[in-house]
């Protein structure tokens, strides 16, 4: 969810021409592909991201331009792994701990002023970069890149069994969160799943003021970096009521994730409801390879 999180450094799209310039094997030595691909990206990126696209680059080599197709937007916090793994209340113990810290604060007034920077600003980070010229790098240091996921988060074989259904020449695959680049990496690749997405929407923490979900501007901007234009080619799942509200606003198809023992809102958020990413297959039968 993270709906008090976006970004933006663009990850970049590449064209088919692209594409054919580059090897059809898996990003195994990323030294070597990362000077190759230097040429050709516009923003140089880290190994890392581009590892990221490994799957995609392969199925672009073969299919040619798949601009045209539609694109399924995945949150990743509280959406790709469940709620009960207690990650966002670890996070939000983290940036307590880091306003007392940072700002010489007791603990209850690090709580008040935690919340009333995400109440104004819809991120803690936001009101500190205004108000306290806190370095946000430092600040997803030692709050985002802190969290001991390697103890929490697993690989999941029947959410990327779920994914590898995923028909990918009916549909792209995109993640859109408003967590910082090296978390939404660090929970994919945890997860066994990092190879399954195109890109990946990120908030930069370096960028102030932030642009994050459920700003109608980050469904915009989310969309200029998958390269799709219309917002009726724009399919996604979010565990936040207000970031499916609105990207349905905004013209999306959304599923709001509300999972077994969690209290449902008393109207829908949008279009679809469901209680797993394995409802999915339902609601987007179309996306799904044909059993």
């Amino acid at each position: 969810m993270r709906s008090w999180r976006l970004h933006r450094n663009p990850i970049k799209r590449l064209s088919p021409q692209t594409y054919r310039r580059l090897p059809t094997t898996s990003f195994k030595s990323t030294s070597s592909y990362s000077r190759s691909l230097s040429h050709c990206w516009p923003e140089n990126l880290t190994c890392s991201t581009v590892r990221f696209f490994a799957t995609s680059l392969n199925m672009a080599a073969t299919n040619g331009d798949r601009s045209k197709l539609p694109v399924l937007f995945f949150d990743i916090d509280n959406c790709l792994y469940a709620r009960s793994t207690r990650v966002q209340e670890l996070m939000s113990d983290l940036i307590d701990k880091y306003f007392a810290q940072h700002l010489s604060l007791p603990h209850e007034e690090a709580v008040r002023l935690h919340s009333e920077y995400y109440t104004n600003y819809g991120l803690a980070i936001e009101g500190l970069v205004r108000h306290h010229e806190i370095d946000p790098m430092d600040y997803n240091a030692k709050v985002d890149d802190a969290l001991p996921l390697e103890s929490i988060i697993k690989p999941n074989p029947e959410l990327r069994q779920l994914l590898q259904d995923i028909d990918r020449s009916e549909v792209r695959l995109w993640l859109f969160t408003n967590a910082y680049k090296t978390h939404g990496e660090r929970v994919v690749k945890l997860l066994g799943i990092d190879d399954q997405f195109e890109g990946l929407t990120y908030c930069d923490y370096s960028a102030v003021p932030f642009v994050c979900k459920p700003q109608p501007d980050s469904y915009k901007r989310s969309m200029r970096q998958a390269g799709v234009e219309n917002p009726a080619q724009c399919y996604f799942v979010d565990d936040s009521y207000m970031n499916c509200k609105n990207a349905q606003a905004y013209g999306w198809t959304a599923a709001h994730l509300v999972e077994e023992g969690i209290k449902e809102p008393s109207t829908k958020a949008s279009q679809f409801q469901i209680k797993h990413l394995r409802e999915l297959r339902d609601i987007y039968p179309q996306f799904f390879k044909s059993s």
